[in-house]
């Protein structure tokens, strides 16, 4: 009687555990779903403010032409070093707007895809990124595979890209440009598998509601990264210049 009495207990114990990290994890999906919207109308309004009529307007010339353009690139990079160094002296709320300003401050950077691409593309890879996107994340959430080790490599990979795409600033080759996109689609959709299973394991049943949510947060934030460079190295391949 005791060892059945031992036994549910330790069935109750696992069914309260995997319905904590079920939580957190929609939790998860569900900042970064929100910092995605966010993005996408920040991006849709911003382009649409800076042309009237076809023509720029002074909202427009602003963010593409003048020099606040730079502002306009670096600010997300800025808020993003912000938030993750900051985050664990951050209230849950106080962190959570300051990741919806940054995803709003991500697409007024990015609404200058629509001046390049169609937005009939633009809406086609983004179902396409939100497709491979979750069928690497599941992936990523469900495999007994330990991901470590292909996680640390594809981070080297990642730092080698980053050089890489300075490099081709300068040299402006078509060819290494191609070779960037192909390996950055590699590389992002390998991260999104191996991030998924690293904010899963961080979950704990343990933690209190402030930590358990700043940590969904910086799951959402490195979930969103992973979607939104995926989108981008995709968009190359699949975007129809206009």
């Amino acid at each position: 009687m005791a060892d059945l009495r031992n036994y549910q207990s330790r069935a109750q114990t696992g069914e309260m555990i995997d319905q904590g990290l079920r939580t957190y994890m929609l939790k998860v999906y569900n900042l970064m779903a929100l910092g995605l919207a966010i993005t996408g109308v920040a991006a849709y309004l911003s382009f649409q403010f800076a042309f009237a009529n076809g023509e720029i307007t002074a909202f427009g010339q602003a963010i593409y032409l003048s020099p606040l353009k730079w502002v306009v690139i670096l600010a997300p990079l800025a808020l993003v070093f912000f938030l993750s160094f900051r985050i664990h002296n951050m209230t849950v709320s106080a962190a959570q707007t300051t990741f919806a300003i940054y995803a709003a401050l991500v697409g007024l950077s990015l609404s200058s895809i629509f001046l390049i691409y169609t937005g009939q593309s633009v809406v086609q890879t983004f179902f396409v990124t939100a497709a491979s996107f979750g069928a690497l994340s599941l992936y990523g959430y469900t495999t007994k595979r330990d991901l470590s080790a292909i996680g640390s490599f594809l981070i080297m990979g990642l730092f080698g890209l980053i050089i890489a795409s300075l490099v081709n600033v300068f040299l402006a080759s078509s060819a290494m440009q191609f070779a960037i996109s192909v390996i950055g689609v590699l590389i992002f959709a390998g991260l999104t598998a191996y991030d998924t299973q690293r904010i899963k394991e961080l979950y704990y049943e343990a933690d209190d509601v402030a930590v358990a949510g700043r940590k969904a947060i910086m799951g959402a934030l490195t979930l969103y990264l992973d979607f939104i460079n995926l989108f981008m190295f995709l968009l190359q391949f699949m975007g129809n210049r206009k």
